[in-house]
């Protein structure tokens, strides 16, 4: 029970790491006229908050890491209980 508590926190970090980056990386003009309103910033922490849950709950224990997450989460939202659709960009 405790490697998988690890493995998850180890993802969890995974996961910040690459939202971060991302975030940091995007475009500010871009990302306004492609989204709701929001920061790039508080878009993927709202984001990370769902991933996190996820992770937390066992959803992506079959992942090898946090990029295979992030790949899967980008392509299909709905693997997240917690994501708010209107929060999603356009």
């Amino acid at each position: 029970m405790d490697r998988i508590i690890e493995r998850r926190q180890d993802l969890i970090n995974q996961v910040k790491e690459l939202y971060a980056s991302i975030a940091s990386q995007e475009d500010q003009n871009h990302f306004h006229q492609t989204s709701v309103g929001i920061t790039p910033e508080r878009y993927y922490e709202n984001l990370l908050n769902a991933v996190t849950h996820e992770i937390e709950e066992g959803t992506f224990d079959t992942c090898r890491d946090g990029d295979e997450i992030i790949n899967k989460v980008a392509a299909d939202k709905t693997l997240l209980s917690e994501w708010d659709s209107s929060l999603s960009a356009k």
